[in-house]
């Protein structure tokens, strides 16, 4: 898959007639990086998303693939979720065929690609994801994490370049999380960039290249380290710093750590307390 830029330009969408929840949201997918949209629950995160994949149209404002506007024909939307796959935050939404391997195969095949290919790009799907093992399950009889995955194997058999996963987290026990997460990795692997929305700071924080914060039906980007220790916007978004981060600071006022250290991950923060004896440690 080759990767290609997705970007949002002044997007202004409603809830209802007089509701709007896009007041000119702007937003650029860099391709390769892995980017995490966060915002409270009801900030626009689904909205955004489902515009950029083509879902809904906003009433102003434009969405580009590699500067190329969408086109909201039937020939213009096929070819842009070629490029670019939803995958909605519950899979029951999404998943509806008998089996595992029917679902996966419903996007391929209703691009009239010939039955091998077909095949072949279910059967990459599912291994990537770790799914093989399920092909001939019903759908009905998955747990709600394989289900999810499912759902994923079912856009990535699409061979989209850019992946739009509306918080995929949520729902799952701490295993579910970690197998999401690994799923998550394994599809980098494959080529494709990846979005998620979540409103998880400390899982955005050790996991995204690139930030980007929804208040007010707008959007503000940036490095997840400034973005996310920007105390006074994530408090006006209704979200909280990452743990990681409250501690440095208040370790930093303390005299403890230097000034403006902001650790990402565990090790990270082991290093940053325990010097030269952080290996010992980790």
């Amino acid at each position: 898959m080759s990767h290609r830029t997705l970007r949002a330009d002044n997007l202004v969408a409603y809830y209802s007639v007089d509701t709007p929840v896009l007041k000119g949201a702007s937003l650029q997918i860099r391709p390769a990086r892995r980017l995490a949209l966060l915002g409270a629950n009801g900030s626009g995160k689904s909205t955004l998303l489902s515009c950029l994949a083509g879902s809904t149209q906003p009433k102003s404002g434009t969405v580009l693939v590699d500067g190329e506007p969408l086109r909201y024909t039937r020939r213009g939307l096929r070819d842009h979720r070629q490029a670019v796959q939803l995958v909605l935050q519950d899979p029951n939404d999404q998943l509806f065929s008998a089996d595992v391997a029917q679902d996966v195969s419903f996007g391929p095949t209703n691009l009239g690609l010939p039955p091998t290919e077909v095949r072949e790009r279910v059967s990459e799907a599912l291994d990537l994801l770790g799914l093989e093992h399920l092909r001939r399950k019903p759908t009905h009889h998955l747990s709600y994490g394989e289900k999810k995955r499912v759902a994923i194997a079912g856009a990535l058999a699409m061979q989209p370049c850019v992946l739009l996963l509306d918080e995929p987290t949520a729902g799952l026990d701490p295993q579910g999380v970690d197998e999401m997460v690994e799923a998550v990795i394994s599809l980098e692997r494959h080529d494709t960039t990846i979005v998620i929305a979540t409103h998880d700071v400390a899982f955005a924080l050790e996991w995204a290249d690139d930030a980007a914060v929804m208040c007010d039906g707008a959007v503000t980007t940036g490095d997840p380290r400034n973005l996310l220790g920007n105390e006074a916007l994530l408090s006006s978004a209704r979200l909280k710093q990452p743990w990681s981060l409250r501690l440095a600071n208040a370790l930093s006022e303390r005299g403890m750590v230097p000034a403006n250290s902001r650790p990402r991950t565990v090790e990270e923060m082991t290093r940053l307390l325990c010097g030269e004896h952080a290996e010992m440690i980790l």
